[in-house]
Parts: structure tokens; sequence; C-alpha cells
């Protein structure tokens, strides 16, 4: 039941992540996008997966993350389509908050797959040769993972129209900053595989 919690939560974050990206948030001079702070979180979730399900467990779970996501834009986009009744007044609101243009669409669902399996296979490599306390497995992966997502969505969704290495930055230094403040999370695993030694 709570590995069935775990996974149902990982992929609620990042659906909730992916409908409210549309609108920019800016945070201590930084713009981003508003699920950043969701988003960020499942890196530590997926590491909490894998504690519990091991690598090949938490690879599935980010596939089935990944068809969720791939599902939730194309029925956005077809609802999209269909004209509204005369009286719905908000079909521009609609589209500007769910029709993200397959640009966008397609840059996060890259940068999402691509970072997403490069955690899982650094913490579960640093789980099996180095160990070590949880955390700092959690940031092992992250670090990178969360790295190569901002490079990878920014360059895809944004590449030739603006400069890249600011919004990079800005949201790494928002990502790694939800995964310290998540770190104690990854502590929750015991509850949830006991049988699992504790780091």
């Amino acid at each position: 039941m709570a590995t069935t919690l775990l996974i149902g939560l990982y992929i609620a974050c990042e659906l909730t992540a992916n409908i409210t990206a549309a609108r920019p948030v800016s945070i201590f001079g930084i713009v981003a996008p508003g699920g950043v702070f969701i988003y960020a979180l499942t890196f530590t979730l997926v590491d909490l997966v894998n504690e519990r399900l091991g690598k090949r467990g938490a690879q599935r779970v980010i596939y089935t993350a990944f068809a969720a996501n791939l599902l939730l834009a194309l029925y956005a986009s077809f609802v999209i389509s269909l004209p509204p009744p005369p009286f719905y007044a908000h079909r521009e609101a609609f589209a500007i908050v769910l029709g993200s243009t397959p640009r966008i669409v397609a840059a996060s669902l890259a940068a999402y797959l691509v970072s997403s399996l490069i955690d899982v296979e650094i913490f579960a490599a640093w789980k099996e040769r180095i160990r070590g306390p949880k955390w700092v497995r959690v940031i092992a992966s992250n670090t990178v993972s969360t790295a190569v997502d901002s490079a990878l969505f920014v360059a895809l969704a944004f590449g030739g129209d603006m400069p890249l290495i600011p919004l990079v930055a800005g949201q790494y230094c928002i990502k790694m900053g939800v995964t310290v403040i998540s770190l104690p999370l990854i502590y929750a695993s015991k509850y949830v595989n006991a049988s699992a030694p504790e780091g």
C-alpha cells in the first residue's frame, strides 16, 4: 500500500508540475515555470522509489509517468481543438494554461525522461558501489540529473530565442534548493521498505 501511494504521489507531482508550468514565477529575481518546485521534488521521490523497488522498478515508474504526461499533453490538445459551446467564454484562457506549444511539450518530455533515467542510474550505482548515507546518494544523483534536466529543457525549448545560461542557472538553483529541503523524505523509505539497510 505504501509503495502504491508513493508511486501515485510521484506521478501526481509530475502531472501537477506540467499543468502549473504555464504560469511563470519570479523568486528573488529568478524567473522559472510555476511547476519548478513540485517538479524538483520528483527527483527525491524517484530516489525513494529506487530505494523501494530498485533500479528496474524505478525505471518502470518513470516510463509510466512519461506515458501519463504524454497522455495529458495529447488529450489537452485534442480538447482545445474541439469547438466550445457558445456560452463558454474562456477558450483562450484554457488554451493558454493547457495548450503549451509542441516545442515546449517535446522539450519537457525529453528533459524529464533523460534526466530521470540518469538520476536512477547514479543513485543505484552509488548505492551499490560507494554506499554511505542516503542523503549523500540523493545529493549526488540530483546534482547531476537536475543540471541535465535544466540544460536540456531550456536548450530544446528556448534555444536561439533568448540567453540560455541565466535560465538554466536559475532553474538549477531552485531545483537544488528544493532537493536540500526535501532530504528528510528519503528517510521515509524505512517505513515503506523495512528490509532495506539504513544508510
